[in-house]
């Protein structure tokens, strides 16, 4: 398990990778920073639906 700096640092690269609109199997993680990573992807990244209108 990672430690609390390790699960942070892995959400803001999430959240910087979502940003860059990298595809989420960019994600360099296993486990538990895997989870952290995504969340913090998940929080930046574009919507799969936007602009459909």
């Amino acid at each position: 398990m990672g430690t609390r700096e390790d699960i942070a640092r892995a959400v803001a690269e999430g959240a910087e990778a979502g940003r860059q609109g990298l595809p989420p199997t960019a994600c360099p993680h296993r486990g538990v920073l895997r989870t952290a990573w995504i969340s913090g992807y998940a929080r930046t990244a574009p919507s799969p639906s936007s602009g459909d209108e």
